[in-house]
């Protein structure tokens, strides 16, 4: 069984604005600076936890809970509204499910959430996602991976990701990564970490059939 495992924000969807906005209601509403779009992008990648942590700079645990609580209320109720799949992603999904492969999901992205966006943006088309829970430790932490790969039986995988966070767990799970480079991550930064890069989604198509060596 072969299983290609993607990550979320900044690789099969552009999540940034929702993220922007949902962080700056919490910020505003509790006397915090707001945080432009490029803040944001710094921000993620890491879990919720330390995107609020980053935008906030607060470093009181008590505060960061109440800042993390609301904006999860807030962000499941409003995580769609400005959120799409990247162009030809679609496409890339329907492909491999053509050829059988399974397509799992990998996120630090709250578990809740994640499930919340496949469900609308790729209906019958993700097998499996697996996010951010108090039982699931955060990338680069492979448990993830580790559990999808068990899940799914795969005995070929490939991960794919936006960032270093995602090489990083691609590595510790002892698995091929392609960096794709439409996500938030630094173009050129990317391409010093990892060598095997896609620029567009027929270009990561390609690829994945050439690391499965189909035809």
């Amino acid at each position: 069984m072969k299983c290609v495992i993607f990550d979320l924000d900044g690789t099969l969807l552009y999540t940034l604005k929702d993220l922007q906005i949902s962080t700056n209601f919490v910020l505003e509403k509790y006397g915090y600076k707001k945080r432009e779009l490029n803040e944001i992008r710094k921000f993620v990648g890491n879990g919720i936890k330390k995107l609020i942590e980053r935008a906030s700079e607060e470093k009181d645990e008590k505060k960061l809970k109440i800042l993390l609580d609301e904006f999860l209320i807030y962000y499941q109720k409003n995580s769609d509204k400005n959120t799409g799949a990247f162009e030809g992603i679609l496409e890339v999904l329907e492909k491999l499910k053509e050829k059988n492969i399974k397509i799992a999901v990998n996120t630090n992205k709250a578990d809740i959430c994640a499930k919340k966006l496949c469900e609308k943006f790729f209906p019958n088309l993700i097998d499996l996602c697996v996010g951010e829970t108090k039982n699931n430790p955060k990338k680069p932490n492979p448990a993830g991976v580790l559990e999808i790969i068990k899940k799914t039986s795969a005995r070929e995988v490939i991960y794919i990701g936006d960032s270093l966070v995602d090489i990083q767990t691609a590595k510790n799970a002892q698995i091929p990564c392609i960096s794709v480079l439409w996500g938030y991550c630094d173009k050129e930064f990317l391409l010093k970490e990892n060598k095997n890069c896609a620029n567009t989604a027929q270009e990561l198509l390609d690829k994945i059939f050439q690391e499965f060596k189909i035809m």
